[in-house]
């Protein structure tokens, strides 16, 4: 069974500036640039049934276009570091869609993970990564910044677990409605 979640494609230019971060953590597991995503809502194991769910469900979904700009480092794991990420700058616009496809697959009946929601993209998965040296990597590229871009479209993937990375697969686009 494919595991789903619903994310935000990033544009190939934005994937080449993040990727030249990628590098100078011990013990980090890089993420090909073709992983990189924004995730909106993750959604788990689902079948043929929940599949359809998903997608009529997201199909409702009405929101207007908007930009975003990444910027500034973080890692999820306070004492050991699990993840190093790149944080998306503060938007409405962002935020508002997240909410609605949360919405949304609630009412599908999918049990979603209750943590506040902090847009990011991951740029690796950390093993045995000290924290301090994480930090100061952290520190030493937190002033960087990647946009702003458009987003016209948010997708429903799929995710199969691979040897190195996980392989994503785009199952539907939904278009945001422009603002004219």
């Amino acid at each position: 069974m494919p595991r789903l979640f619903v994310a935000l494609e990033i544009p190939e230019v934005v994937a080449d500036a993040l990727s030249t971060l990628q590098s100078g953590v011990e013990g980090a597991r890089w993420r090909p640039a073709e992983n990189f995503h924004l995730t909106l809502a993750f959604i788990g194991e689902a079948d043929r049934h929940g599949f359809a769910s998903a997608v009529e469900a997201l199909s409702q979904i009405e929101a207007p276009a908007f930009e975003l700009t990444l910027s500034g480092l973080g890692f999820f794991g306070d004492k050991n570091p699990r993840a190093l990420w790149v944080g998306a700058a503060v938007s409405p616009a962002l935020n508002h869609l997240q909410s609605k496809v949360e919405q949304a697959m609630r009412r599908a009946g999918f049990e979603l993970e209750r943590r506040k929601f902090t847009p990011h993209v991951t740029l690796a998965y950390l093993k045995h990564a000290r924290q301090d040296a994480v930090a100061r990597y952290c520190s030493s590229h937190g002033l960087f910044s990647c946009g702003p871009f458009p987003v016209s479209e948010f997708h429903l993937y799929s995710s199969q677990l691979g040897g190195e990375a996980s392989h994503y697969e785009i199952e539907a686009s939904y278009a945001l409605s422009s603002s004219r």
